[in-house]
């Protein structure tokens, strides 16, 4: 646990740092921070207050939220390549937000839009699961299945004539820079949701390793869990996707890194995993607005740059093995 905590605590030090970095220049940052007044019609105010500090507690809030989804769908499935982007679960819920904008029910980056990708993203994840047979057919099905949905959204953007369903296009690469206080307080209840779900499962994704055949000795159903496990981690990708597009990788690498440091137990699994993503985001986000300003390089790109290594480093001193 002390590892946990000296993780959350570096994640506070970079995200009060990264308060003083940004393309904009601003006087005297530091006093801006430390007066602390998000009502201030002070420009370097507005800049710290209004446009980056959203960002960063977003990043934050969606890098927990996308590990703990890499994490529920590794120990559900069993399978340590299991991803939501290669379950089908990403471009699941990619696609309900591009059916709900084109009949007009919701808009992008809107609540409802949740509840849209929410169902896309749940179908999607049980269209893969029902048609594999073993763990290397969930992998290649779920590619599969993620290319056809994927295929059906860029084609729908692209016949659309409207401009909210063409903008839906960003979500190829992703971006934190349209996040408000509006989004952040939406992502802190589904980050809070998502965790506590995780965390009562917990348990039982344990039970998971060790067979359907024992799990069913016991009195549970292993199939019931899976379900539950896929539809906590389809409200997390779907929030995440409805906000700021697709952010690949993360719900890959983050619980592969967590695992090297506390351990398979979910119990500590899944606390560890939410904040190595978030650190893993935050980093790469303030990167993302801070190597090349003016312009803000693609998120996705730098969080490869930057977890890849990272998790490859791991893997390769730990010595670890699944289970």
């Amino acid at each position: 646990m002390k590892k946990i905590y000296l993780l959350a605590l570096l994640v506070a030090v970079i995200a009060l740092f990264a308060l003083s970095l940004g393309a904009t220049a601003v006087s005297d940052v530091w006093a801006s921070i430390l007066r602390f007044n998000f009502q201030s019609t002070e420009v370097s105010d507005q800049i710290i207050w209004q446009i980056r500090a959203p960002r960063i507690i977003g990043a934050v809030i969606l890098g927990a939220v996308l590990a703990i989804a890499g994490v529920l769908a590794q120990g559900s499935t069993n399978n340590p390549l299991a991803d939501p982007a290669f379950l089908g679960t990403t471009a699941g819920a990619a696609l309900g937000v591009v059916i709900g904008v084109l009949t007009n029910a919701v808009s992008i980056a809107s609540i409802g839009s949740i509840a849209w990708a929410s169902c896309g993203a749940l179908l999607a994840t049980l269209l893969t699961f029902w048609l594999a047979r073993n763990a290397l057919q969930l992998i290649i099905i779920g590619i599969a299945v993620s290319a056809t949905l994927a295929a059906i959204v860029g084609i729908a953007i692209s016949i659309a004539d409207r401009s909210d369903v063409r903008s839906v296009t960003f979500w190829s690469l992703g971006s934190l820079s349209l996040l408000t206080w509006s989004n952040v307080a939406v992502l802190s209840v589904v980050a809070v949701a998502v965790l506590v779900s995780a965390r009562i499962l917990s348990p039982q994704l344990d039970l998971l390793s060790l067979g359907d055949s024992q799990i069913r000795h016991s009195g549970r159903d292993p199939q019931r869990i899976r379900l539950i496990a896929f539809l906590i981690l389809s409200i997390a990708i779907a929030t995440s996707v409805s906000q700021v597009g697709t952010i690949s990788f993360l719900a890959l690498a983050a619980p592969h890194i967590a695992r090297f440091l506390v351990g398979p137990s979910h119990r500590y699994l899944i606390s560890a995993a939410a904040v190595i993503g978030a650190l893993i985001l935050l980093i790469a986000d303030t990167a993302a607005r801070s190597v090349a300003p003016p312009q803000d390089l693609p998120i996705g790109l730098l969080i490869s740059l930057i977890g890849a290594p990272v998790l490859i480093l791991a893997l390769k001193r730990g010595g670890v093995q699944w289970r």
